[in-house]
Formats: structure tokens, C-alpha cells, sequence
């Protein structure tokens, strides 16, 4: 088994999209979002204007905190990045925490 590695992403965006609560057929509640990201980042010296969707996955209690937001509010979420499955190797953000940012 490789030895871990450091995956960690952190991450202000907004909730794009918050698809229904569903469960594994073990029962563990599960829910889906896309959190749309826009910034401006230095590179090379340079501002960049940066904007970006990702997928991201919440599992546990925190799936129906995530299941409950409304689309367009504000959050700040830490989790780590996997591949959507093992035909798709698409990223997707699987969160570790969710905080909802004042202003919503």
C-alpha cells in the first residue's frame, strides 16, 4: 500500500448546484453539489482571474447539512480530491467540512 501523501484542498466557492440526499445501499446518507470558484490569483508575477467548477461529494452527517443549503450561498469547504470512480477519472472534492459564509 503506498505511503500517504499530502491531498488536501481548501477552497471559498459558491453552492452551483445541491443535488437531493440519496443513500448507499448500506443506508449512509450521500449528497452532491458543484461549487463554482472565482478569484484572482498571482502567477509568474502576474494577476490571473481565475474561475472554476468542480464536483464535490459529501458523505455522513455532513451529506445532509450540504443536501439542506440553497444553490448561491456562500461557502468555505475543506476535503480532498478523488477520482469520481474507477472507470472515471474525473476529480471530484470530497468534503471534510463545510462553513457558510456571512452575507449569504
Amino acid at each position: 500500500m503506498p505511503e500517504p501523501g499530502l491531498n488536501e484542498l481548501r477552497l471559498d466557492a459558491r453552492l452551483a448546484e445541491v443535488l437531493p440526499l440519496r443513500r448507499t445501499p448500506a443506508g449512509v446518507p450521500i449528497a452532491s453539489c458543484v461549487l463554482a470558484h472565482e478569484s484572482k490569483q498571482l502567477e509568474a508575477g502576474l494577476i490571473r482571474d481565475v474561475s472554476v467548477e468542480l464536483q464535490a461529494v459529501a458523505v455522513g452527517d455532513l451529506a445532509s447539512v450540504l443536501a439542506a443549503a440553497a444553490p448561491g450561498l456562500f461557502v468555505k469547504v475543506t476535503g480532498f480530491l478523488a477520482a469520481k470512480s474507477l472507470r472515471s477519472r474525473i476529480p471530484v472534492v470530497h468534503l471534510n467540512t463545510i462553513e457558510f459564509l456571512e452575507g449569504n
